[in-house]
């Protein structure tokens, strides 16, 4: 669960701390406030898309983070323990900063990672149902992730072992198509392998080669300055009455007195010891002097090495080492296309061996989807009832692919296409879900998919942003006690303005705006009493003129709620 959340300088919110329990919490407040800024905070510590609209104006950077409690089980756990993050006492701080530059930074348990890393423990925290997230169902592509979420781990495992297997498949697939390509175009292939393989062997290329002949260029082509610069090194300290003449004098005039006065043999050691390094350095210098030989032909070919080498960088590499690899890529490339009747037929072999594999796999995995949607249409049917929409005829179907002897009907998510159907009066055709339902009877749709998914998602938070929108009465009644029960096994975060789902709440938060005497716009979250919560749900029946028929109205709606939740 959430146990709390801090928010800085996130759009007009300034600094926000709120701390969270488990259970049912709503939050109400006048349009605008800023309820479904806090949900877009929490949002974005999923994973959600950052901007800098987010930032504060005026700020350098926005701030939210959040602790999370989970148990010892939490199928968040293995990608904590994989991206090498401490838990913590089973404690999980999320924390996402966003700059006015539009920079985001991301953090877990105080370790930076991706914003994907993010997304995949975001996503096993917390599910946000947006007021507008039951368009989902109409876009029949989502019909079917919703169908597997609903299948739970058995299902999943199957999907799993079929997915790897279609990649190992598709690759296969890809390998033949290469081979069945038009033969001029293999024939042309064939020559230009040649030709480069030929071109690259014939260069004769060491790692590391560039970089010494770049060094023996520099040293030839500064020849006569080093030559003239060692020279006279050499010159300065060989010779009479040069360097090494004096020091073996100052040596000799130091030893000859060094018994007279012990201080002095200190001197004497060191003059002696320098004379006899400075005549080893003197000694070499005059060999490699003796050995420097100037060779223009040998800059020449240098330079006509470098330029190869250079011309072959342009064509297949940024350095000899991507060459080479190059080298041996386009090598196997071009034995598989000059034996490729046999590598075809190794591969096509391979290619229909692993059809028949995924195909098992694949009706492995539609049986399983078949038994799933029975399971499904029947519950999702019994929470339309409660939810007041007792003619309604909700139905899941699948369609499966009909030929599966060609890989084109497989997809990465099997071989069954699904859409939702519904009937909302008697007597009437199943129809698309898309085509007739309206919002309210979608929200409902939305709220009993959510209801029977509950033990298959493992969140520990749910928020419901405005999901009951369009709809009042016993409807909104239905739909409160539908949100409460969620809360029974997850912790539930609802946005409302329906008075009969604020009712049922088990901690209420109104959310309120002032201007500061700067003018700045600030948001502020108040924890509501028993009191407050009869003024805030009377404010939501009545508006803003709150009577004394409101407030018995609120309190009945309070009391009616706790004999629901015993």
């Amino acid at each position: 669960m959430l146990l709390e959340l801090q928010v800085v300088n996130f759009a007009i919110i300034e600094k926000l701390r709120v701390s969270f329990e488990n259970g049912l919490t709503v939050f109400t407040g006048e349009t605008g406030a800023g309820k479904s800024i806090i949900i877009d905070a929490i949002g974005l510590l999923a994973g959600g898309r950052g901007s800098i609209e987010y930032v504060r104006h005026g700020t350098n950077k926005a701030e939210i983070e959040g602790l999370f409690e989970i148990d010892g089980q939490h199928e968040v756990i293995p990608i904590l323990d994989a991206l090498g993050i401490d838990k913590n006492d089973n404690m999980i701080i999320l924390r996402r900063e966003i700059s006015a530059r539009g920079k985001s930074i991301c953090r877990v348990n105080g370790k930076l990672v991706t914003l994907n890393a993010l997304q995949k423990i975001g996503h096993r925290l917390i599910d946000i149902h947006g007021q507008h997230e039951h368009q989902l169902l109409l876009d029949p592509e989502r019909h079917l992730p919703l169908i597997d979420l609903f299948g739970g781990s058995d299902l999943a495992k199957l999907k799993y072992e079929y997915s790897t297997e279609y990649e190992k498949t598709a690759d296969l697939a890809k390998q033949c198509e290469r081979f069945n390509k038009n033969e001029k175009q293999i024939v042309q292939r064939i020559d230009l392998l040649k030709y480069q393989i030929k071109e690259i062997n014939d260069a004769k290329l060491h790692e590391g080669e560039d970089d010494k002949l770049y060094e023996e260029k520099r040293r030839l082509v500064n020849f006569e300055k080093v030559f003239q610069a060692l020279k006279l090194g050499y010159e300065a300290l060989d010779g009479e009455s040069r360097g090494l003449d004096w020091l073996r004098s100052a040596s000799g005039s130091l030893e000859s007195v060094q018994d007279l006065d012990n201080d002095l043999k200190g001197y004497a050691e060191s003059i002696s010891n320098c004379y006899y390094i400075l005549e080893e350095q003197s000694s070499s210098m005059r060999g490699y002097l003796e050995q420097m030989e100037y060779d223009p032909e040998r800059l020449d070919e240098i330079e006509m090495r470098l330029n190869e080498i250079h011309l072959l960088k342009r064509k297949y590499g940024t350095d000899i080492k991507e060459i080479l690899d190059y080298c041996e890529k386009i090598k196997k490339e071009y034995d598989d296309l000059t034996h490729r009747d046999e590598r075809y037929d190794e591969l096509n072999q391979a290619f229909h061996d692993h059809m028949d594999y995924l195909r098992k796999k694949a009706l492995a995995v539609s049986g399983v989807r078949k038994k799933t949607v029975i399971q499904l249409n029947q519950a999702i049917n019994h929470e339309l009832k409660d939810l007041y929409m007792e003619q309604a005829q909700f139905e899941a179907r699948l369609n499966q692919q009909d030929d599966l002897e060609s890989f084109r009907n497989y997809h990465p998510d099997g071989i069954d296409n699904a859409e939702f159907f519904i009937a909302t009066n008697p007597g009437e055709p199943l129809k698309p879900l898309v085509k007739i339902a309206s919002g309210g009877e979608l929200s409902r749709i939305m709220l009993a998919i959510k209801s029977n998914f509950r033990q298959v998602m493992g969140v520990t938070s749910i928020i419901f942003d405005e999901v009951d929108t369009g709809v009042s009465g016993r409807v909104a009644q239905a739909m409160a006690e539908k949100i409460f029960n969620l809360s029974k096994s997850s912790q539930v975060f609802c946005i409302t303005h329906l008075p009969q789902v604020a009712a049922m709440a088990d901690h209420h938060l109104y959310i309120s705006k002032q201007v500061t005497e700067n003018q700045r716009t600030v948001t502020s979250v108040k924890k509501l009493d028993e009191e407050e919560k009869i003024r805030e749900i009377g404010r939501m029946i009545s508006g803003t003129k709150i009577t004394d028929l409101t407030r018995r109205h609120a309190r009945e709606l309070r009391k009616m709620a706790e004999k629901v939740k015993i």
